[in-house]
């Protein structure tokens, strides 16, 4: 739970080739230096343990995919600073190019540490948003971002089917979906709406993806 805490969540907008966007933003600091931090996130044998396994031409201009079906191409690499990759997911996503691009940028800090923002923008009208809100993205995020810093920390990854699956891991879910509703509040989400997003993203999350 304090890993939770330790991340700070927004939403804003963006541009992206399909058109208008909204944004799912995390920030927060890790106590390993920036080299470190850059190598978890492009390393494929790195990444494979906190993310999902990796293949592709990973390179700038190539293409990638990760085990759970995400996939794109690799549009920015300016090592050890900034990643941005397309990020499409689903059978019909190939014909919707532009529509999701995640961005990683990291920032040494004064203490040898590391402050790590993703920014993950998904295209307006995209059709999970209506149902989940930034939760759809946001929760696994927020996984993922556990598993980079238990990486990090030991070397040893989180095993994220164990974790859910514990109460522990029930209770950093719901948490996390709340966080998120409260990141969509501050963003002029209707309440009403933001309310039923919180409550079908942590059924989702709980049940294993059956909401």
């Amino acid at each position: 739970m304090d890993e939770l805490a330790a991340a700070r969540r927004t939403m804003g907008t963006a541009t992206l080739p399909a058109g208008d966007a909204y944004t799912v933003e995390l920030r927060r600091r890790y106590d390993a230096p920036v080299d470190d931090v850059w190598d978890a996130i492009t390393d494929p044998e790195r990444l494979g343990r906190w993310l999902k396994p990796v293949t592709g031409d990973l390179r700038l201009g190539g293409a990638f995919e990760l085990d759970g079906g995400e996939h794109g191409e690799i549009l920015r690499c300016e090592p050890p600073r900034l990643l941005r990759v397309s990020w499409l997911f689903g059978p019909d996503a190939d014909e919707w190019p532009g529509t999701s691009e995640v961005e990683v940028r990291l920032s040494p800090g004064p203490a040898g540490d590391t402050e790590l923002e993703l920014v993950h923008a998904a295209a307006v009208g995209e059709p999970m948003f209506p149902t989940y809100g930034p939760g759809a993205g946001g929760v696994g995020w927020d996984l993922h971002l556990l598993t980079l810093a238990r990486l990090l920390a030991d070397g040893e990854p989180l095993d994220h089917e164990e974790f859910q699956a514990s109460p522990t891991g029930q209770e950093f879910m719901r948490r996390s979906a709340a966080a998120w509703g409260e990141a969509h509040l501050a963003a002029g989400g209707d309440p009403d709406q933001v309310a039923a997003a919180v409550k079908a993203t942590t059924a989702f999350y709980a049940n294993g993806g059956d909401a």
